[in-house]
């Protein structure tokens, strides 16, 4: 399992019934983990002096309660800013596991030694656009959501990246694709983290178990002919490690060569020492 062990300002304090306890800066939240089917004693006592606690309704969805915690609050990873603030299906604009992922290609970027040009898609607050703007390089920001986009100019200007080279684009990222094919648009690398469902702009269905080998073999067509790196995120339950592997290989390798591995995702737990599961993750490279 790769492991996101070095924050310093977020951590998954316990675990216990279908809930993870987390600090995020110097606001503690509960919030629902389908993975925790596990019940343990809850000893510390910041399961009861919460900031705030998401509860999941058995009629599908839920709602915040909340004790004292700010509308909006910031968090760092590295020399990266994140503004964070509850919204509805218990998320805060962050998903931390994926520091991982930004540590893998931030090393691939500046180890490049030329300029890199990083298509991110799928895109939400922007977690791997700074982390790839960071490191150096250009980036495109493709989300179908306005509100996500404007987020991550958000979380760009507070990480003083608000003049790096990165294209800010609200669009559908199927459509995206086909008209970069058309203008013969390339990347040296490419980001996604697709939805298990979806709808595009005109009512099309993304279901990604349908949905998402067709697009990672429509995307190789935009990929540079010396590409650098292909990562493809996945929290949809049916889509384990070893899918990821066959898919990007089969659409990568032929063409491009390179390896590919994939692997769960995950967050140490400090009460028990265990890693949390948080998804997977599939990593072509050139080398």
């Amino acid at each position: 399992m790769w492991i996101a062990g070095d924050w310093k300002d977020y951590e998954v304090i316990d675990t216990s019934n279908g809930e993870k306890l987390e600090r995020w800066g110097d606001y503690i939240l509960v919030r629902p983990d389908p993975q925790v089917i596990w019940d343990t004693d809850r000893v510390d006592k910041r399961w009861r002096h919460r900031n705030g606690h998401y509860h999941r309704s058995p009629k599908g969805g839920g709602e915040w309660e909340f004790f004292d915690l700010p509308q909006e609050w910031s968090i760092h990873y590295r020399d990266l800013t994140f503004r964070l603030k509850p919204f509805s299906f218990k998320h805060t604009g962050l998903f931390p596991e994926q520091a991982v992922n930004w540590d893998w290609f931030s090393s691939i970027i500046k180890g490049a030694g030329r300029p890199v040009k990083v298509l991110n898609l799928f895109a939400y607050t922007g977690g791997a656009t700074l982390a790839a703007a960071k490191a150096g390089a250009a980036v495109t920001h493709v989300d179908a959501s306005k509100g996500m986009v404007l987020w991550a100019k958000e979380n760009a200007a507070a990480s003083g990246l608000a003049d790096a080279p990165i294209r800010w684009l609200v669009d559908d990222c199927v459509k995206f694709i086909e008209r970069e094919i058309r203008r013969g648009n390339t990347y040296d690398a490419i980001i996604m983290d697709p939805p298990s469902y979806g709808r595009g702009p005109k009512g099309e269905i993304w279901k990604i178990e349908e949905s998402i080998f067709p697009f990672i073999r429509l995307t190789t067509q935009i990929l540079s002919k010396d590409a650098l790196f292909y990562l493809v995120n996945s929290y949809t339950t049916g889509l384990q490690p070893a899918v990821l592997t066959y898919m990007i290989r089969s659409a990568l390798t032929p063409a491009f060569g390179g390896s590919t591995e994939s692997s769960e995702i995950g967050l140490p737990v400090t009460a028990s020492g265990l890693i949390l599961p948080c998804g997977a993750s599939g990593r072509w490279s050139a080398v």
